[in-house]
C-alpha cells in the first residue's frame, strides 16, 4: 500500500523538519544480550519521540484550506506533542484530546507549544472518541495517530535511515502500539534490506496487535494500566494490521517488571532516559528467546517522555530488586546507646543508612523494647546477607522487610 517512492518522498519532505537521529553502538548492551547491539535514538527528537515524523509528513501535505481550518487529534501524549510542535511551526491551529491520566510532562509540553488540550476519558480510546466527535462537528481535520498512510510513511523514514546507518543489519526490534511505527520501520528497512528481521514488542497488559494477528482483524481489548503509556492502545488499525502481518516477522510481549528494568538499564548503561514504550525493545531482547545471538541488532528507542515521579519510582524499585536498597526491622532494648551500637555495626559493614523509623506504640515488641526499621543502601545481595548475619551474631532480632 506504500511504495518506496512514497517513503523517499516523505523523507525529502521531512528534510530539515525532523532530526536524523544517531544509531549508536553499545558495547555493554551487546555483552548483556550476546548480540551486536545498536540503539536508534528517536528520544532525541525535539518533542522526545519518533511521532514527529508521521505528524509532520501529514501536516505538510494539508491544503491551505485544511491548514486554516486547523487539526484535531487524540493522543496518549507523544503524537499530540508532535502535532502541536509542527502545527505551531506551520501556523496550523491544533486541538489535542488526551486521557485524564496522561503524563504531566506531555500535557504541559503540548500546551507550551500552543495547542488547545482537552482532557477526556480514562484511556486513549475514550479520548479518541471525543476527538472524532469534535471533527464530526466541523472542529477541524482529524490527524490519526497511526492508521493513516501519510503517518506510516513518515515513520517509515526511520527504516530508510537504518538501512544506511547499518548496512549489515540483521534485525530491528521496535515497540508496537497502534502499529504505525512497526509497520513503517518494517516497510522502510525491508525496501532496502529485504532480509532484515523486524520484531515488534507490546506490553503484556495490552497485546492488541498479538490478538489482532490471532483473530485476523482488529480486536478491542479491555482497558488496562501499563507504564508503557505510549503503546497503551486497545485496538490497532486496519491499515497497520495489514502491514504488520505482511512485513513484521514476529510480535512478542513484555511484562511491567521487564519494562521497568529496561528503563533502568538504559539509564545506567547508556545514560539515556526513555519511557516505557521506548524501553520495550530492550526488555524483549533481554527477556525473550528472539534467536538473535551474534546478530547485528538495532533497538528503536522510540521516546523519552517519562514523568520524573514515575522515573523515580522505577529507579527505587530497580535498586530494591538489585539488592542496592533494602529495608530491615531490628528489635532493640529501649535504652540510651542502643541505637548507636546498632548503627556502628552497620557502618562497619559499609552500608549507608538512608532512613530510620522507631516504632514503640505501634509495635508487637515487649514493653521495654523498641522496633527500628532501617532503609539501607548497599552494594548488592552479598552485602545484605553479610550484614544480616553480623547483626544476628551480635544478638539482634532482625527481619528483612518485603519489597
Amino acid at each position: 500500500m506504500l511504495t518506496l517512492a512514497e517513503i523517499e518522498a516523505a523523507r525529502e519532505r521531512l528534510s530539515g523538519a525532523v532530526y536524523e537521529t544517531p544509531c549508536a553502538y553499545s558495547q555493554t548492551l551487546s555483552d548483556l544480550t550476546r548480540t551486536q547491539c545498536f540503539v536508534k535514538l528517536e528520544n532525541l527528537q525535539m518533542t522526545g519521540s519518533f511521532k514527529e515524523r508521521g505528524a509532520a509528513n501529514l501536516l505538510l501535505q494539508l491544503s491551505a484550506a485544511e491548514r486554516a481550518q486547523g487539526v484535531v487529534t487524540a493522543s496518549a501524549g507523544n503524537h499530540g506533542l508532535a502535532v502541536a510542535f509542527h502545527g505551531a511551526r506551520l501556523g496550523i491551529p491544533v486541538t489535542i484530546v488526551m486521557p485524564e491520566g496522561a503524563p504531566l510532562i506531555k500535557l504541559t509540553s503540548a500546551r507550551r507549544y500552543g495547542a488547545e488540550v482537552i482532557l477526556h476519558g480514562t484511556n486513549f480510546d475514550e479520548a479518541y472518541a471525543r476527538a472524532r466527535e469534535i471533527t464530526d462537528g466541523g472542529g477541524g481535520v482529524f490527524v490519526h495517530p497511526f492508521n493513516d498512510l501519510r503517518v506510516i510513511a513518515g515513520q517509515a523514514t526511520i527504516g530508510l535511515e537504518l538501512a544506511e546507518q547499518q548496512p549489515d543489519l540483521d534485525a530491528v526490534v521496535v515497540a508496537v502500539g497502534g502499529g504505525g511505527l512497526a509497520a513503517g520501520v518494517a516497510l522502510g528497512v525491508k525496501a532496502r534490506r529485504p532480509g532484515v528481521r523486524v520484531i515488534g514488542v507490546e506490553a503484556t497488559a495490552l497485546p492488541a496487535m498479538v490478538r489482532a494477528l490471532e483473530a485476523g482483524q482488529p480486536v478491542r481489548l479491555p482497558a488496562a494500566p501499563t507504564i508503557a503509556d505510549g503503546i497503551a492502545v486497545r485496538q490497532v488499525g486496519d491499515l497497520t494490521l495489514d502491514l504488520v502481518r505482511k512485513h513484521v516477522d514476529d510480535v512478542v510481549t513484555v511484562s511491567e517488571e521487564e519494562l521497568a528494568n529496561a528503563i533502568l538499564l538504559l539509564l545506567e548503561i547508556e545514560k539515556t532516559v526513555v519511557e516505557g514504550a521506548g524501553a520495550a525493545p530492550l526488555a524483549a531482547l533481554v527477556n525473550r528467546p528472539l534467536g538473535l545471538a551474534g546478530a547485528r541488532v538495532v533497538l528503536v528507542l522510540s521516546g523519552g517522555n517519562i514523568d520524573v515521579t514515575m522515573l523515580s519510582r522505577i529507579i527505587e524499585r530497580g535498586l530494591v530488586k538489585d539488592g542496592r536498597l533494602v529495608r530491615v526491622g531490628v528489635v532493640l532494648h529501649d535504652r540510651p546507646g542502643a541505637l548507636s551500637r546498632l548503627t556502628a555495626l552497620i557502618a562497619e559493614d559499609r552500608a549507608n543508612i538512608l532512613q530510620i523509623d522507631h516504632h514503640r506504640a505501634f509495635s508487637s515488641t515487649a514493653i521495654g523494647d523498641t522496633e527500628v526499621e532501617l532503609t539501607l543502601e548497599t552494594s548488592g545481595r552479598e552485602q545484605i546477607d553479610r550484614l544480616l548475619t553480623r547483626l544476628v551474631s551480635a544478638g539482634y532480632r532482625v527481619e528483612e522487610r518485603p519489597r
